[in-house]
């Protein structure tokens, strides 16, 4: 079997301009009065595929193709394998766009996933870095046993990979999100501080947590009867859809209802329309800055029935004490019931993750459950959260406690 090949010197740049093919099914010949015809399925094919970038150069090509030379192969057949051994080369001489005949010499002797393997630059010598300025003088690694998927969406940067000892992992903006590994203390917390600090909570809201994992729990009450959820940025949704399901079967549970939007901007349609409210955002940078504002929690105040109880992630008191100080100071001022409350988390910067909850009904105690389940159905509905760790979560070490008095 003989096939075509455009050869052409340069790489990607040269063949996504336009890289043509001289010459139709067996008419082979290198004439430059061969009618041209454009490569625009197969190069669309190699563009969707990220292995194509690392196209092997042939050792038996001609010594005038340099070594940055790809191929992009074309025959009769549309279901042409894009990358192959060549064995030799017929026609001579070579050079940038012209064309030349090969004959198969064989599949290539290497697993396709080598061809595709995805990089990203917060992982080197099998290692992902977890460093940001957030938390200067510090960084979290995790061993990488393959990366699953690295795209940049509308808003951030999205990494997907396969953890050696946490599972997958979801990074953003090369911060990690969750593992599967230990994402059920910080989804548990977030959730049931707040719905257990309410004693009917029927419809809820969550601004934020496109991976699903918070609706997981907050569908564990049977008090929900509808459970809404606003994230900005689909492609967080659709990743977790595919690489953590058991997060984001939350995400199609009948009592769901999702929407992409801004969440701020979803807030100021609705007053006085839910009973709970809870905001999973990322990190106070780039899209998530505005949930961390005064005048998002008076949305929040506004958007809650009376009695209504809401909980946000409101970051680490061993490296955000003065943004949490000034968080409680702007919850106080709109809500009368203004607590902070804090879980462990391995793979969380130090160790720990904080919630602001807060009340409209100025008479609720939020650190004590106002409904709790049985021992048994807490052992049944959760591996962290219980009726003790919600007592013990709001009960801070001395540094922390003076600064938020």
């Amino acid at each position: 079997m003989t096939v075509v090949v455009v050869l052409v010197v340069g790489g990607r740049r040269c063949l996504t301009d336009g890289a043509r093919l001289l010459g139709v099914g067996r008419a082979v010949g290198t004439s430059p009065r061969a009618p041209p015809i454009f490569l625009s399925p197969l190069i669309a094919a190699a563009q969707a595929s990220a292995s194509w970038k690392k196209f092997p150069p042939p050792s038996t090509l001609h010594p005038a193709a340099s070594q940055s030379t790809l191929g992009i192969s074309s025959s009769s057949s549309s279901t042409f394998p894009p990358f192959l051994s060549l064995s030799r080369i017929i026609a001579t001489p070579l050079i940038p766009g012209s064309c030349a005949q090969f004959s198969i010499l064989s599949a290539p002797p290497y697993p396709p996933d080598i061809m595709s393997e995805i990089t990203h630059p917060t992982i080197k010598d099998g290692w992902f870095r977890e460093i940001s300025d957030m938390w200067p003088g510090q960084a979290m690694t995790l061993k990488v046993d393959k990366v699953l998927h690295h795209e940049k969406s509308k808003y951030q940067d999205v990494l997907v990979f396969k953890s050696t000892d946490y599972g997958t992992v979801l990074v953003l903006d090369n911060v990690i999100q969750c593992t599967e590994r230990d994402e059920f203390s910080y989804q548990e917390m977030i959730a049931h501080l707040a719905l257990n600090s309410h004693p009917n909570p029927k419809k809820v809201l969550v601004i934020g947590g496109g991976d699903g994992g918070v609706l997981r729990e907050v569908v564990k009450h049977d008090c929900v009867e509808e459970a809404t959820l606003c994230d900005i940025d689909e492609a967080v949704i659709r990743l977790s859809k595919q690489y953590l399901p058991n997060m984001a079967e939350g995400l199609t549970h009948p009592k769901s209802t999702v929407h992409i939007g801004d969440g701020f901007k979803f807030l100021d349609d609705y007053k006085n329309s839910f009973d709970v409210i809870i905001t999973d955002s990322s990190d106070p940078e780039g899209p998530a800055e505005s949930l961390f504002k005064k005048p998002y929690f008076q949305l929040l105040h506004d958007a809650l029935r009376e009695g209504g109880v809401i909980s946000t992630q409101a970051e680490n008191q061993w490296l955000h004490l003065p943004l949490i100080t000034q968080l409680k100071k702007d919850c106080k001022e709109i809500f009368p019931v203004a607590e902070y409350a804090y879980t462990t988390i391995p793979t969380y910067p130090s160790g720990q993750i904080g919630f602001m909850v807060c009340c409209k009904d100025p008479n609720r105690n939020v650190r004590v459950p106002v409904r709790q389940w049985t021992p048994e159905e807490e052992e049944k509905k959760c591996r962290y959260y219980n009726a003790e760790i919600h007592k013990a979560s709001f009960i801070l070490p001395t540094f922390a406690k003076k600064a938020l008095q």
